[in-house]
């Protein structure tokens, strides 16, 4: 699977700071977008971003009064801090681990969970994390990269998986596999980027 562990996501996130922005923008902002128009969240819910990286997703999110906002990265925080000054946006923005909230159980009406899932050494753990501190009835919209459910990588797939899990994210997960672990539904699972290697997912945490 490549190196993955916190310290090293901590580090190649830092180097890529400077382009990180022109990269994760201009390929995915219209599945941002229509990631969080599926979310279906309230103003007033309370809305926790995992993997917030620069802040992307704030632009989609003006409107909503209680926003937090949390990345491994100090320096994706700092970013993200700007980007929400200048979009006069109130977001709580810190420093954690998406492994390891660091808040109460059922603290939040709604999750987004955008190119994270495929980064995180452990997506079972970030996953029944976000599961916990999330509001029975609450949602979560997921966009990342997944192999079908029910495909196995090729051989060239998971040499080449060596690589993208060094220096970018794994790309044999399958969000079947890593949702079979919590309680949350799949209520939606659409296709995305470059022909359906990303999926918009969207999940429900039940009553």
């Amino acid at each position: 699977m490549g190196l993955n562990t916190n310290t090293w996501n901590r580090i190649r996130y830092t180097i890529y700071l400077p382009v990180y922005d022109l990269v994760a923008d201009r390929i995915f902002r219209k599945y941002r977008r229509r990631s969080i128009k599926l979310l279906k969240a309230k103003p007033g819910d309370r809305i926790l971003i995992v993997g917030a990286g620069t802040g992307l997703d704030l632009p989609y999110l003006q409107g909503y009064g209680q926003l937090t906002a949390i990345d491994l990265t100090p320096g994706m925080i700092s970013r993200l801090r700007q980007r929400a000054e200048k979009l006069h946006l109130p977001v709580q923005a810190l420093v954690m681990d998406g492994q390891q909230l660091a808040f109460a159980d059922s603290s939040f009406d709604a999750v987004l969970l955008h190119l994270i899932l495929a980064v995180v050494p452990e997506p079972v753990a970030c996953l029944k994390e976000v599961e916990r501190v999330l509001k029975p009835g609450g949602t979560v919209m997921v966009f990342d990269k997944f192999l079908a459910e029910g495909q196995a990588p090729s051989g060239l797939r998971r040499l080449l998986n060596q690589l993208t899990g060094t220096l970018f994210s794994d790309i044999n997960r399958r969000i079947g596999d890593i949702v079979s672990h919590t309680s949350l539904q799949i209520e939606l699972n659409e296709p995305a980027a470059l022909g359906g290697m990303f999926r918009l997912i969207y999940l429900r945490k039940p009553v």
